[in-house]
């Protein structure tokens, strides 16, 4: 049987390396494992990672792509960073395209439409459950991007989902500080008290609940 992680030409195997590298820096960056602005040396994460230089050029690549990491000149590379007004332009963005997703898929036609919203809820119950705080950041990411699909446009949900991996680099820090004086389980009950809203097709009442919680979770 042939080793899918392997080839003659050693391009598949490349890639499956890159893709790693992707996912568990990603996952370190928007975990708060990593501060913004803290430099990824080369030679460190190349031992650490058990990789060569190109792979991990590649991943690094890509991850600037998605706005996780800067390149800066003769300093290499850096995680990203965001300035308060950046914060707020991005948080700005972020509720015009909610309000416009919204308008346009409430009243929901069918039941059936509210299954990503169920299968993030379920996530972030979970996660609450286990006090993981990555995974609780990553079913806050899906719930709301679920909320966006709800409109049918797939470039907006694109667009939407970019501006929250960016806006994570943030929220990991906020919602780890708001768990300091909440309970575990409010996180949960505001998103419930969402896909109730969306689900009598009272968009004012998203609108409002989205007003609230999502500036105590991204804004500082």
């Amino acid at each position: 049987m042939t080793d899918l992680g392997a080839s003659v030409d050693g391009e598949l195997e490349s890639f499956s390396l890159v893709e790693l590298a992707v996912l568990r820096l990603r996952r370190e960056i928007l975990s708060g494992r990593t501060d913004p602005g803290e430099r990824l040396v080369e030679e460190q994460l190349t031992r650490r990672l058990g990789i060569s230089r190109a792979p991990l050029r590649e991943a690094l690549r890509r991850l600037a792509e998605q706005g996780l990491v800067e390149h800066v000149p003769r300093r290499g590379v850096r995680v990203a960073t965001l300035s308060d007004r950046d914060v707020q332009e991005l948080y700005d963005v972020r509720e015009v395209l909610e309000r416009h997703a919204i308008a346009t898929a409430l009243p929901l036609r069918r039941e059936t439409d509210l299954a990503g919203l169920r299968a993030a809820l379920d996530q972030m119950s979970e996660a609450t459950k286990a006090a993981d705080r990555l995974q609780i950041a990553e079913a806050h990411r899906r719930f709301h991007v679920a909320v966006v699909a709800l409109a049918g446009n797939s470039q907006l949900t694109a667009i939407y989902e970019s501006i929250l991996v960016k806006l994570q680099l943030y929220m990991a820090r906020n919602l780890s500080r708001e768990a300091e004086v909440a309970q575990p389980e409010d996180g949960v009950h505001r998103h419930e008290r969402l896909m109730a809203s969306a689900a009598a097709g009272d968009p004012e009442a998203m609108l409002a609940e989205l007003a609230d919680h999502g500036a105590r979770s991204y804004l500082a």
